[in-house]
């Protein structure tokens, strides 16, 4: 067995031990779904004052509306009670910080093997890729008048979200 996990699992018992969502039906109580970066600064739920079982959180690189987040936002908006949704991405972020090319080098370089063939989606302009993100998601047809959508900068250094589209 791999003891790589040791503690990650005995902090998981510690949890389990108060664990009191049991029950919950899965859907949002606060009606929130929030698309953001997979950086370890953010957090997503204490960011805007929720709790878990209040939103939908997905992660990705860039925090970006990809074709598997749209699905998951249709699911929350016409079957988990989402009608706002949050689209956010931050400061300092990797994904807008280097070019598609230079992230690809850099991954290669890292890794010993070409990376040259993934699509990475670097952000060259953020406050416009957020603008687009947002479009997308209000004209998608699956989610459209169902659901208020706001496009937001967040910021990494103060803690501080500020609104875009």
């Amino acid at each position: 067995m791999d003891h790589a996990f040791d503690d990650l699992l005995a902090h998981n018992r510690e949890f389990s031990a108060n664990f009191d969502l049991q029950g919950f039906d899965g859907v949002a109580k606060s009606g929130v779904a929030m698309v953001t970066c997979m950086d370890s600064r953010i957090d997503p739920l204490g960011m805007i004052g929720l709790v878990p079982g209040d939103a939908k959180i997905l992660r990705n690189p860039g925090g970006r509306a990809t074709e598997r987040t749209l699905v998951a936002l249709v699911l929350g908006a016409n079957l988990l009670g989402v009608d706002r949704i949050l689209l956010v991405q931050h400061t300092r972020c990797a994904m807008a910080s280097k070019s598609e090319r230079e992230l690809l080098a850099d991954i290669s370089s890292a890794a010993g093997h070409d990376a040259s063939w993934l699509d990475l989606g670097a952000i060259e302009h953020q406050e416009l890729a957020i603008i687009e993100d947002v479009h997308r998601v209000r004209s998608h047809p699956l989610i459209g008048d169902r659901a208020r959508v706001g496009g937001f900068l967040y910021d990494v250094d103060t803690g501080l979200m500020r609104q875009v589209a």
